[in-house]
């Protein structure tokens, strides 16, 4: 693998990673899950089932799209 590829997948894997906490931050509207009263707990995680089905069907379009 050349050294091009390894930059590229690194930045791939960081910016994965940034993407994640930022929908789980704003699925929890900025709050800790010990702040939050069980059904803030429960929104937020739906939220988060949410776009992550959303990323989900995301990739699929951009693999039909090809």
């Amino acid at each position: 693998m050349n050294m091009n590829r390894l930059i590229n997948m690194g930045l791939r894997m960081l910016m994965n990673k940034g993407m994640n906490k930022g929908i789980a931050m704003m699925s929890n509207r900025g709050k800790q899950p010990e702040d939050m009263t069980p059904e803030e707990r429960e929104q937020a995680k739906a939220a988060q089932q949410t776009a992550h089905k959303a990323q989900k069907g995301m990739r699929a379009a951009r693999r039909f799209m090809r």
